[in-house]
Protein backbone atom coordinates (compact mmCIF):
# COMPACT_ATOMS: atom_id res chain seq x y z
CA UNK A 1 0.00 0.00 0.00
CA UNK A 2 2.49 2.63 -1.12
CA UNK A 3 1.18 6.15 -0.56
CA UNK A 4 1.29 8.70 -3.39
CA UNK A 5 3.71 11.60 -3.21
CA UNK A 6 2.47 14.61 -1.25
CA UNK A 7 3.11 18.19 -2.23
CA UNK A 8 4.39 19.54 1.09
CA UNK A 9 1.69 22.22 1.28
CA UNK A 10 0.21 22.52 4.80
CA UNK A 11 -3.53 21.97 5.19
CA UNK A 12 -3.92 21.68 8.99
CA UNK A 13 -1.40 22.98 11.50
CA UNK A 14 -1.30 22.85 15.29
CA UNK A 15 1.18 25.13 17.03
CA UNK A 16 2.07 24.71 20.70
CA UNK A 17 -1.37 23.31 21.58
CA UNK A 18 -1.99 22.58 25.27
CA UNK A 19 -5.19 21.03 26.62
CA UNK A 20 -6.11 20.59 30.25
CA UNK A 21 -8.93 18.71 31.97
CA UNK A 22 -10.14 21.07 34.68
CA UNK A 23 -10.76 18.54 37.39
CA UNK A 24 -9.29 18.33 40.89
CA UNK A 25 -6.35 18.09 40.48
CA UNK A 26 -6.10 19.38 36.87
CA UNK A 27 -4.86 16.90 34.26
CA UNK A 28 -2.54 18.23 31.55
CA UNK A 29 -3.58 15.94 28.72
CA UNK A 30 -1.74 17.69 25.86
CA UNK A 31 1.32 19.89 26.35
CA UNK A 32 2.80 22.20 23.71
CA UNK A 33 2.12 19.94 20.74
CA UNK A 34 2.97 21.14 17.25
CA UNK A 35 1.98 19.16 14.14
CA UNK A 36 1.64 19.93 10.45
CA UNK A 37 -0.50 17.87 8.09
CA UNK A 38 0.27 18.36 4.39
CA UNK A 39 -2.19 18.09 1.53
CA UNK A 40 -2.80 14.54 0.41
CA UNK A 41 -0.62 12.87 3.03
CA UNK A 42 -1.31 10.37 5.77
CA UNK A 43 0.13 11.50 9.09
CA UNK A 44 0.16 8.73 11.65
CA UNK A 45 -0.24 9.63 15.32
CA UNK A 46 1.03 6.78 17.50
CA UNK A 47 1.13 6.18 21.23
CA UNK A 48 -0.28 3.99 23.94
CA UNK A 49 -3.81 4.42 25.31
CA UNK A 50 -4.21 7.51 27.47
CA UNK A 51 -1.30 9.48 26.01
CA UNK A 52 -3.51 12.29 24.66
CA UNK A 53 -3.99 11.30 21.00
CA UNK A 54 -7.77 11.56 20.96
CA UNK A 55 -7.81 14.70 23.10
CA UNK A 56 -5.48 16.38 20.60
CA UNK A 57 -7.70 15.30 17.69
CA UNK A 58 -10.79 16.69 19.42
CA UNK A 59 -8.96 19.95 20.02
CA UNK A 60 -7.93 20.28 16.37
CA UNK A 61 -11.54 19.69 15.32
CA UNK A 62 -13.03 21.98 18.00
CA UNK A 63 -14.94 19.12 19.62
CA UNK A 64 -13.65 19.48 23.18
CA UNK A 65 -16.29 19.51 25.90
CA UNK A 66 -16.01 20.48 29.55
CA UNK A 67 -13.98 19.83 31.58
CA UNK A 68 -11.48 19.79 28.68
CA UNK A 69 -10.14 23.22 27.75
CA UNK A 70 -7.52 24.30 25.21
CA UNK A 71 -5.37 26.56 27.34
CA UNK A 72 -2.77 27.60 24.78
CA UNK A 73 -1.74 27.35 21.15
CA UNK A 74 -3.37 27.77 17.77
CA UNK A 75 -4.87 25.59 15.06
CA UNK A 76 -4.80 26.86 11.47
CA UNK A 77 -6.67 25.34 8.52
CA UNK A 78 -5.22 26.33 5.13
CA UNK A 79 -8.05 26.18 2.59
CA UNK A 80 -7.48 25.06 -1.01
CA UNK A 81 -8.22 28.65 -2.02
CA UNK A 82 -5.16 29.80 -0.07
CA UNK A 83 -7.09 31.28 2.85
CA UNK A 84 -5.83 30.54 6.37
CA UNK A 85 -8.58 29.97 8.94
CA UNK A 86 -7.94 30.48 12.65
CA UNK A 87 -9.85 27.45 13.93
CA UNK A 88 -9.67 28.39 17.61
CA UNK A 89 -11.54 31.66 17.03
CA UNK A 90 -14.37 30.09 15.01
CA UNK A 91 -17.92 30.15 16.35
CA UNK A 92 -21.47 29.76 15.14
CA UNK A 93 -21.89 29.35 11.39
CA UNK A 94 -18.14 29.52 10.75
CA UNK A 95 -17.51 26.61 13.08
CA UNK A 96 -20.36 24.62 11.54
CA UNK A 97 -18.86 25.12 8.07
CA UNK A 98 -15.43 24.04 9.31
CA UNK A 99 -16.64 20.77 10.78
CA UNK A 100 -17.43 18.13 8.19
CA UNK A 101 -17.04 20.59 5.28
CA UNK A 102 -13.32 21.20 5.85
CA UNK A 103 -12.33 18.59 8.42
CA UNK A 104 -14.33 15.46 9.24
CA UNK A 105 -13.72 12.82 11.87
CA UNK A 106 -14.26 9.09 12.17
CA UNK A 107 -14.54 8.57 15.91
CA UNK A 108 -13.11 5.78 18.03
CA UNK A 109 -15.70 3.01 18.21
CA UNK A 110 -17.70 4.89 15.59
CA UNK A 111 -19.28 1.75 14.18
CA UNK A 112 -21.44 1.78 17.32
CA UNK A 113 -22.30 5.47 16.90
CA UNK A 114 -25.05 5.02 14.35
CA UNK A 115 -28.54 5.78 15.61
CA UNK A 116 -30.15 2.35 16.17
CA UNK A 117 -33.69 3.55 15.34
CA UNK A 118 -32.84 5.28 12.04
CA UNK A 119 -31.94 3.54 8.81
CA UNK A 120 -28.77 4.37 6.89
CA UNK A 121 -30.65 6.57 4.42
CA UNK A 122 -32.06 8.80 7.16
CA UNK A 123 -28.68 9.18 8.83
CA UNK A 124 -26.89 10.11 5.61
CA UNK A 125 -29.69 12.48 4.60
CA UNK A 126 -29.39 14.14 8.01
CA UNK A 127 -25.85 15.26 7.13
CA UNK A 128 -27.17 17.07 4.05
CA UNK A 129 -30.21 18.49 5.83
CA UNK A 130 -27.86 20.02 8.40
CA UNK A 131 -25.03 21.20 6.13
CA UNK A 132 -26.62 21.48 2.66
CA UNK A 133 -30.02 22.89 3.48
CA UNK A 134 -30.96 23.70 -0.11
CA UNK A 135 -30.21 20.21 -1.41
CA UNK A 136 -33.23 18.51 -3.00
CA UNK A 137 -34.41 15.08 -1.85
CA UNK A 138 -33.47 13.43 -5.16
CA UNK A 139 -29.96 14.87 -4.92
CA UNK A 140 -29.64 13.65 -1.33
CA UNK A 141 -30.70 10.18 -2.40
CA UNK A 142 -28.28 10.09 -5.32
CA UNK A 143 -25.38 11.32 -3.19
CA UNK A 144 -26.15 8.82 -0.42
CA UNK A 145 -26.11 5.93 -2.90
CA UNK A 146 -22.85 7.24 -4.40
CA UNK A 147 -21.24 7.41 -0.96
CA UNK A 148 -22.11 3.81 -0.16
CA UNK A 149 -20.69 2.69 -3.50
CA UNK A 150 -17.49 4.64 -2.72
CA UNK A 151 -16.92 2.67 0.48
CA UNK A 152 -17.85 -0.67 -1.03
CA UNK A 153 -21.38 -1.07 0.33
CA UNK A 154 -24.39 -1.96 -1.85
CA UNK A 155 -26.70 1.11 -2.07
CA UNK A 156 -29.58 -1.26 -1.33
CA UNK A 157 -28.33 -1.05 2.26
CA UNK A 158 -29.68 2.50 2.51
CA UNK A 159 -32.88 0.94 3.85
CA UNK A 160 -31.04 -1.13 6.47
CA UNK A 161 -30.87 -0.37 10.17
CA UNK A 162 -27.55 -0.60 12.04
CA UNK A 163 -28.40 -3.93 13.66
CA UNK A 164 -28.84 -5.41 10.18
CA UNK A 165 -25.25 -4.55 9.22
CA UNK A 166 -22.01 -6.28 10.10
CA UNK A 167 -19.37 -4.41 12.09
CA UNK A 168 -17.36 -3.80 8.94
CA UNK A 169 -20.38 -2.43 7.09
CA UNK A 170 -21.24 -0.09 9.97
CA UNK A 171 -17.70 1.24 9.95
CA UNK A 172 -17.85 1.78 6.19
CA UNK A 173 -21.11 3.68 6.61
CA UNK A 174 -19.42 5.94 9.18
CA UNK A 175 -16.58 6.57 6.72
CA UNK A 176 -19.19 7.37 4.05
CA UNK A 177 -20.76 9.93 6.40
CA UNK A 178 -17.35 11.51 7.01
CA UNK A 179 -16.84 11.78 3.23
CA UNK A 180 -20.29 13.20 2.55
CA UNK A 181 -19.25 16.85 2.19
CA UNK A 182 -15.92 16.23 0.42
CA UNK A 183 -13.67 17.32 3.30
CA UNK A 184 -10.04 18.19 2.71
CA UNK A 185 -8.97 16.44 5.92
CA UNK A 186 -10.18 13.30 7.65
CA UNK A 187 -9.16 12.56 11.24
CA UNK A 188 -9.51 8.83 11.87
CA UNK A 189 -9.36 7.76 15.52
CA UNK A 190 -8.72 4.00 15.77
CA UNK A 191 -11.05 3.34 12.79
CA UNK A 192 -10.54 -0.43 12.87
CA UNK A 193 -10.89 -1.04 16.62
CA UNK A 194 -13.02 -4.07 17.55
CA UNK A 195 -12.98 -5.45 14.00
CA UNK A 196 -11.42 -8.79 13.16
CA UNK A 197 -8.11 -8.81 11.28
CA UNK A 198 -9.59 -9.64 7.86
CA UNK A 199 -12.20 -6.87 8.10
CA UNK A 200 -9.56 -4.44 9.40
CA UNK A 201 -7.45 -5.09 6.33
CA UNK A 202 -10.43 -4.44 4.07
CA UNK A 203 -11.20 -1.13 5.81
CA UNK A 204 -7.56 -0.02 5.54
CA UNK A 205 -7.54 -0.85 1.82
CA UNK A 206 -10.69 1.24 1.33
CA UNK A 207 -9.21 4.20 3.20
CA UNK A 208 -6.05 4.07 1.08
CA UNK A 209 -8.03 3.76 -2.15
CA UNK A 210 -10.35 6.65 -1.25
CA UNK A 211 -7.43 8.83 -0.22
CA UNK A 212 -5.76 8.26 -3.60
CA UNK A 213 -9.02 8.74 -5.52
CA UNK A 214 -10.33 11.81 -3.68
CA UNK A 215 -7.10 13.45 -2.54
CA UNK A 216 -7.95 14.25 1.08
CA UNK A 217 -5.30 14.24 3.81
CA UNK A 218 -5.55 11.92 6.81
CA UNK A 219 -4.52 12.02 10.45
CA UNK A 220 -4.62 8.34 11.41
CA UNK A 221 -4.59 7.74 15.17
CA UNK A 222 -3.72 4.34 16.62
CA UNK A 223 -1.49 2.57 19.11
CA UNK A 224 -0.58 0.15 16.30
CA UNK A 225 2.77 1.55 15.19
CA UNK A 226 3.52 -1.27 12.68
CA UNK A 227 0.26 -0.42 10.88
CA UNK A 228 1.23 3.25 10.70
CA UNK A 229 4.63 2.34 9.30
CA UNK A 230 2.86 0.47 6.51
CA UNK A 231 0.35 3.16 5.51
CA UNK A 232 1.73 6.56 6.61
CA UNK A 233 3.91 9.13 4.90
CA UNK A 234 5.05 10.55 8.25
CA UNK A 235 4.55 9.50 11.87
CA UNK A 236 4.44 11.45 15.12
CA UNK A 237 4.95 9.47 18.33
CA UNK A 238 3.10 10.78 21.38
CA UNK A 239 3.76 10.07 25.04
CA UNK A 240 2.33 11.64 28.18
CA UNK A 241 0.72 14.46 26.22
CA UNK A 242 3.80 15.41 24.20
CA UNK A 243 5.11 14.64 20.74
CA UNK A 244 8.48 13.04 21.45
CA UNK A 245 9.49 12.08 17.91
CA UNK A 246 8.46 12.82 14.33
CA UNK A 247 9.78 11.51 11.04
CA UNK A 248 9.04 9.64 7.86
CA UNK A 249 7.62 6.17 8.27
CA UNK A 250 10.90 4.69 7.07
CA UNK A 251 12.93 6.72 9.56
CA UNK A 252 10.67 5.74 12.46
CA UNK A 253 10.99 2.08 11.47
CA UNK A 254 14.69 1.92 10.65
CA UNK A 255 16.17 4.73 12.75
CA UNK A 256 13.94 5.45 15.76
CA UNK A 257 15.58 8.10 17.94
CA UNK A 258 13.66 7.61 21.20
CA UNK A 259 13.77 4.58 23.49
CA UNK A 260 9.99 4.78 23.83
CA UNK A 261 9.56 4.45 20.05
CA UNK A 262 11.86 1.44 20.09
CA UNK A 263 9.75 -0.06 22.89
CA UNK A 264 6.57 0.49 20.90
CA UNK A 265 8.09 -1.29 17.93
CA UNK A 266 9.41 -4.13 20.10
CA UNK A 267 6.08 -4.64 21.89
CA UNK A 268 4.50 -6.16 18.76
CA UNK A 269 5.29 -9.82 18.22
CA UNK A 270 7.44 -10.91 15.32
CA UNK A 271 6.51 -13.98 13.29
CA UNK A 272 10.14 -15.07 13.11
CA UNK A 273 12.22 -13.23 15.73
CA UNK A 274 12.43 -13.27 19.49
CA UNK A 275 9.60 -11.92 21.60
CA UNK A 276 10.01 -8.20 22.32
CA UNK A 277 9.74 -6.45 25.66
CA UNK A 278 6.50 -4.83 26.69
CA UNK A 279 6.40 -1.20 27.71
CA UNK A 280 6.72 -0.78 31.46
CA UNK A 281 5.46 1.97 33.73
CA UNK A 282 2.53 4.34 33.76
CA UNK A 283 2.97 5.51 30.21
CA UNK A 284 -0.18 7.58 29.89
CA UNK A 285 0.81 10.17 32.46
CA UNK A 286 4.51 9.39 32.92
CA UNK A 287 6.84 12.32 32.36
CA UNK A 288 8.88 11.27 29.32
CA UNK A 289 11.94 13.03 30.73
CA UNK A 290 12.09 10.72 33.77
CA UNK A 291 12.89 7.07 34.21
CA UNK A 292 10.02 4.61 34.17
CA UNK A 293 8.08 4.61 37.42
CA UNK A 294 9.77 7.72 38.82
CA UNK A 295 7.25 10.28 37.54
Amino acid sequence: MTAPETNGVPVLTARNVSIRYEVDPPVHAVTEVSLTLHRGEILGLAGESGCGKTTLAYGMNRLLKAPAVMTDGEVVFSDASGQDIDVVSLSGEGLRRYRWDKVSMVFQGSMNSLNPVMNVRAQLHDVFLTHRRGMKKAAREARSAELLRLVGVDPARLSSYPHQLSGGMRQRVMIAMALALDPQVMIMDEPTTALDVVVQRGIIREIMRLREELGFAVIFITHDLPLLIEISDRIAVMRAGRIIEQGTAEDIYRRPAEDYTKQLLASFPSLTGARGAFIRGRGDRTDPTTEEGEA
